[in-house]
């Protein structure tokens, strides 16, 4: 078995805040993206790719906060196995010179920034979408990578659709963006077109005969339309790939993109397997993605591959004896490897806040995972419930209530200011407040709710009530819709619990979208997946209706902050394939 030493380093590059935020329903605020990025660079990832600032002002700002305020962050980064440098603040533009320069702008104050261009080679989109010839791809690979290499030293190039061209035209394309001053080549599966064979025989074809090779790092970007994007990528790795493309969660448009866990996680399960070794500090992977899946509102599936629910337990007989003789009769991977606590001790009402500060940073909020405000308020929300829940508070509910903490302080975007602008983060205020909550229902009666909100805008109570056919929580959320004057759809709702046992913490997660009405029939329809922004919501609590009602306030919430200060694209503007 070789040694670290001998092997190349695999370089990550991230792109759940670009790639992954083009998942179907999925929209980040400012403040969001900012958290995600400032997690990601604990874990240790190399490269994020921010955005696509030329989109619009908002998505600008965005990235050009992240270079600021992440781009210079080492916590987590500076010791014994961990990559030793800043993070790369990259971000994305098309071969056009507007695009280029924009990115520049947003992303120049990261202490290490790069541009990542990208134009099309395969035929079918050369002659349909840019109607354009070989010829003219292969000039304008040539003007773009040379003007991106004027404003920056690292520059990325893509050639869009890579896995359905040509192989020839495309050693000849790579070979012009070397020229150019490329200085890594990722090459895209863009529709998950590619089995294992085809995708790394690729690659290996590209290394071997792209003139300038050996002077460029190649890149993976993998598609999970076929399910095949994490074996597509180790089968590139093995042909000569150096950098992965990747997301947390496997996040991204259609099937989703490779994640990030399943690629590092097999490279550390198999170190003789693959020419490489890594940086990342796997035990924040659950941490890492439980925020992904809160802030995005893209659940995790429960048998999704090292960070799913199920991902470590055992129902069948004979695998529970196995593990309790040995772990590793069934086991592959050590839980705790990956921010899973093996031994789930609960904490209880005579907890402090030293106990509950230490068993975080065991789970993986360590650092500057969580601010002041944010720990404040997952600790008064556990106080409250150790003091009803007999049995302690598990693992389970210490996740789902930093969530929930996470959830409650990020309701709102900041300000977006000109490009010349430094942007500070506006302080979190939501809009709506819940203060009291009244339900009646049963077998046989007409469920109604009477709430009451605070609107901090009106500076005043506001109360009303409703009536449902189909339970309390249509009955909550129609009186929500009445005080605050707004026609919600409700795309999304999910209840879950942490833990087992009746005096269990109950998650509730909802996403909204405001109301789409058909133009012909003028009746209202829902737009799960259209270019209606849509919001999640998450709230915790023992009482599912009252999670139920603070989710649904904290969606709303987020609503109106999009509304009144937004100046980002909509989600089709600023959606791209690669």
């Amino acid at each position: 078995m070789s040694s670290v030493s001998q092997k190349d380093k695999l370089v990550i590059f991230d792109t759940t805040l670009r790639d992954g935020e083009q998942s179907p329903g999925v929209t980040l605020n400012t403040e969001e993206k900012i958290e995600i990025a400032k997690q990601l660079s604990r874990l240790g990832v190399d490269i994020i790719e921010a955005g696509f600032p030329v989109a619009s002002p908002g998505d600008f700002n965005a990235v050009q906060r992240i270079a600021r305020e992440v781009g210079p962050l080492m916590e987590g980064r500076d010791g014994e196995g961990q990559v030793g440098r800043p993070m790369v603040i990259c971000g994305l533009a098309r071969c056009v010179e507007k695009d280029i320069q924009t990115a520049y702008d947003a992303i120049k104050d990261a202490p290490r920034h790069r541009i990542h261009v990208f134009l099309a080679t395969s035929d079918i989109h050369l002659e349909h979408k840019l109607k354009i010839t070989r010829d003219q791809c292969k000039q304008q690979i040539a003007k773009m990578v040379g003007f991106a290499k004027s404003l920056c030293q690292d520059i990325e190039f893509s050639p869009e659709d890579a896995g359905r061209s040509d192989r020839d035209f495309l050693c000849e394309a790579l070979a012009v963006a070397i020229k150019a001053g490329a200085t890594t080549l990722n090459i895209p599966d863009t529709v998950g077109y590619n089995s294992p064979a085809q995708y790394g025989s690729l690659i290996k074809h590209l290394c071997d005969n792209t003139e300038g090779a050996d002077s460029v790092t190649f890149s993976t970007h993998c598609h999970n339309d076929l399910g095949l994007a994490t074996a597509n990528t180790l089968a590139g790795i093995t042909n000569g790939a150096r950098q992965v493309e990747v997301t947390i969660n496997g996040i991204g448009e259609r099937a989703g993109n490779t994640a990030l866990e399943e690629v590092v996680m097999n490279v550390h399960t198999h170190p003789g397997a693959y020419p490489v070794h890594h940086t990342i500090n796997t035990r924040l992977f659950f941490a890492t993605s439980r925020m992904v899946e809160d802030l995005s509102g893209m659940a995790v599936q429960s048998n999704k591959a090292i960070v799913g629910r199920n991902a470590f337990l055992h129902e069948s007989g004979i695998h529970q004896d196995g593990v309790l003789k040995n772990k590793q009769t069934y086991e592959i991977i050590r839980p705790e490897d990956v921010g899973v606590t093996s031994g789930n001790l609960a904490l209880g009402k005579h907890s402090g806040r030293h106990a509950f500060k230490t068993k975080l940073e065991a789970l993986g909020y360590a650092g500057g995972a969580l601010s002041d405000a944010q720990f404040q308020t997952a600790f008064a929300k556990f106080k409250q419930l150790a003091d009803v829940k007999k049995t302690g508070v598990t693992d389970g509910d210490l996740h789902a209530l930093v969530s929930d903490s996470r959830n409650s302080l990020s309701a709102t975007i900041s300000t977006e200011l000109p490009t010349e602008e430094i942007a500070m983060p506006e302080p979190s205020v939501q809009r709506f407040t819940l203060k009291h909550m009244q339900v009646f229902t049963g077998i046989g009666v007409t469920p109604t709710a009477t709430v009451t909100l605070h609107d901090v805008v009106k500076g005043e109570d506001l109360t009303d009530a409703a009536l449902a056919r189909n339970g309390p929580i249509e009955a909550i959320f129609s009186v929500i819709q009445r005080i605050t004057g707004l026609s919600i759809d409700l795309l999304n709702f999910n209840v879950s619990a942490t833990s087992e046992g009746q005096e269990t913490l109950g998650k509730v997660a909802v996403r909204i979208a405001r109301s789409t009405t058909d133009a012909e029939t003028n009746s209202p329809g829902l737009a799960p997946n259209g270019p209606v922004p849509k919001f999640a919501g998450l709230a915790t609590n023992v009482d599912i209706i009252t999670a139920s009602a603070n989710a649904y306030v904290a969606a709303l919430n987020r609503l109106v902050s999009h509304d009144e200060r937004n100046t980002r694209a909509s989600h089709k503007d600023r959606n791209v394939d690669i």
